[in-house]
């Protein structure tokens, strides 16, 4: 089992990451809450850099709700069809649209339970929302976010809710704001599933992990 990372190692691990990367923000291409909305939503088990390309498109002619209800399921698929699962997300953003209308005069809510409710927006999704648009303490654990929470020592956990609730505890609290888009970049570019970079790792020498991989030069 790893190790955990001490309270000291913790500071050491996000006062690195801060100061490489100061104002971190997410890699998906928004302009208005909705518009971020709908990338989240597509992103489920997708790229950003996919979601980006359909999106790039879409937004030139349907950024609103109303007009991405009037462009209808045949007028959207067609944007979306390079994004896997696209036919069950576009069915759920068009749901999504129109409740946006009818209980939220177009908007997107602010509070996590009205977030929840709307097909396709999980626990996760969520938690991105409220944590970039709202500037609220939320953690989004995906894929990345938990292996490196488990192989570092930071937070471990079995599932990701018990990962979100060791992150919310053991991260200091002045790092909290912008920890979760730290952890994704650490975890998409260096701390990868298969092959971690951990010789070009800036927080290797806090990590607990006993199977870093060092590649030679």
């Amino acid at each position: 089992m790893t190790k955990l990372m001490t309270l000291a190692q913790r500071e050491a691990f996000f006062s690195t990451l801060q100061k490489s990367n100061p104002h971190p923000e997410t890699e998906l291409a928004y302009t208005s809450p909705f518009e971020l909305l709908t990338a989240v939503l597509l992103s489920a088990q997708a790229t950003d850099i996919s979601v980006n390309k359909a999106t790039r498109k879409l937004f030139l002619v349907a950024n609103t709700p109303q007009k991405i209800l009037n462009l209808g399921e045949n007028g959207l698929l067609p944007y979306i069809a390079s994004i896997g699962l696209y036919r069950m997300k576009g069915k759920h953003l068009l749901q999504t649209c129109q409740l946006l209308i009818d209980l939220h005069e177009g908007r997107v809510p602010r509070d996590r339970e009205s977030l929840e409710a709307l097909p396709g927006v999980g626990r996760k999704t969520a938690n991105v929302l409220l944590n970039t648009l709202f500037g609220e303490i939320a953690m989004a654990v995906d894929t990345h976010i938990f292996r490196v929470s488990n192989r570092t020592g930071l937070a471990p956990g079995k599932d990701v809710l018990v990962v979100e609730q060791q992150l919310l505890k053991r991260v200091p609290k002045q790092y909290l704001l912008h920890a979760h888009h730290w952890l994704i970049l650490l975890g998409r570019y260096v701390c990868k599933a298969r092959s971690p970079e951990c010789s070009l790792c800036t927080v290797e020498p806090v990590c607990q992990s006993k199977e870093k991989n060092f590649k030679l030069r």
